[in-house]
């Protein structure tokens, strides 16, 4: 009776207050959420190279249509963006943590690869933001000119990957040892480390999306020898250098991945109006015009696709055949030397 009496003491002005002070604060939802809050986005290998370079111009244009919110992009390398993805999957899904990651991870859950903590089709599913065809580079100081020239070879040349995860460590050796490529796959090049090390000699050439060694080329650093995927016309497609039907197989599969590059997700279960207020803001982002003259200016391309149709083509990416998954890894583990 007490508290009632004091209340009603107070007048009609004071006890509206009263009741306002009492009654719980309205939690926020959606977009509301991330005012003041900070926002990391992973990105799944060193500082530079082009998943770095998508990732801090994804988070910046993402951070003007969250208003009040801070994006902060950390770098989390290493076992070919095993370590960034997992890092990502084990967050809070608080709607604070995203990330990006490559394809390769899509082999690596397909064939049950050791380290793999990840379930992608749980994920919660951001957008992709670009389609990319494969390519294989060669240095510019080395003789080999053609995909041909390659595969002729007496002794192994050095090819240079990221990581056990990563999809040019998967993708090329699955065609090294599907095509008896005279390739000696060696990991640890993050970022464009494997552009230094075939301007430095240490390589001979590597394997990646076409947007990643643009620049590499027009500056008369290597030279392009084949191509998988794309709608570019200028290199013969691997796909009618290859006869071998498991060959062509993989080729298939590999260029099925291209269209899904430059991936954004965070953990699952990240409360639904959080994740859609993520999706709408990253949608604004890739349609920001600013940021398209960006990717332009950076010669990256833009393909963006969103939310639950990037889930579905991920979950179509893992609808695999028993006899493709069984090609996969067997590529992936058969150590045989390359043909001399």
């Amino acid at each position: 009776m007490f508290k009632i009496r004091k209340c009603l003491s107070l007048g009609a002005g004071g006890l509206a207050a009263a009741l306002m002070a009492a009654a719980p604060s309205h939690a926020q939802t959606g977009a509301e959420f991330y005012n003041g809050k900070t926002v990391t986005y992973i990105v799944s290998t060193g500082a530079g190279g082009g998943y770095d370079t998508y990732g801090r111009l994804v988070s910046e244009y993402m951070q003007r249509y969250l208003p009040g919110s801070t994006f902060v992009v950390k770098n989390v390398p290493g076992a070919g963006h095993l370590i960034g993805a997992n890092t990502i999957y084990a967050s809070k899904p608080d709607g604070l943590t995203i990330g990006t990651f490559n394809t390769g991870l899509i082999y690596n859950q397909l064939i049950a690869t050791d380290g793999v903590k990840f379930d992608l089709t749980k994920m919660s599913w951001v957008g992709k933001a670009a389609s990319e065809p494969r390519v294989f580079v060669i240095a510019a100081q080395s003789p080999i000119k053609t995909f041909d020239e390659l595969r002729s070879q007496k002794e192994p040349v050095n090819f240079a990957t990221s990581g056990i995860g990563s999809s040019n460590y998967v993708e090329i050796n699955s065609l090294t040892n599907v095509l008896k490529l005279p390739v000696k796959v060696l990991t640890g090049y993050n970022g464009n480390d494997d552009q230094l090390a075939m301007r430095r000699g240490e390589v001979t050439g590597g394997m990646g999306s076409r947007s990643s060694f643009n620049s590499f080329i027009e500056n008369g650093y290597g030279r392009f020898i084949a191509q998988i995927g794309g709608s570019q016309k200028d290199l013969p497609q691997l796909k009618d250098l290859v006869k071998d039907p498991d060959g062509s197989a993989i080729v298939a599969l590999i260029q099925s991945q291209g269209d899904l590059s430059r991936l954004t997700a965070g953990p699952p279960e990240i409360p639904a109006d959080r994740l859609a207020a993520l999706r709408d803001a990253y949608r604004k982002a890739l349609e920001d015009k600013e940021l398209q003259a960006k990717a332009a200016t950076l010669k990256i391309p833009l393909d963006p696709a969103y939310g639950d149709d990037v889930l579905k083509a991920i979950k179509a990416a893992l609808t695999q055949k028993p006899e493709m998954v069984a090609l996969l890894k067997s590529a992936l583990e058969k150590k045989e030397a390359p043909a001399q």
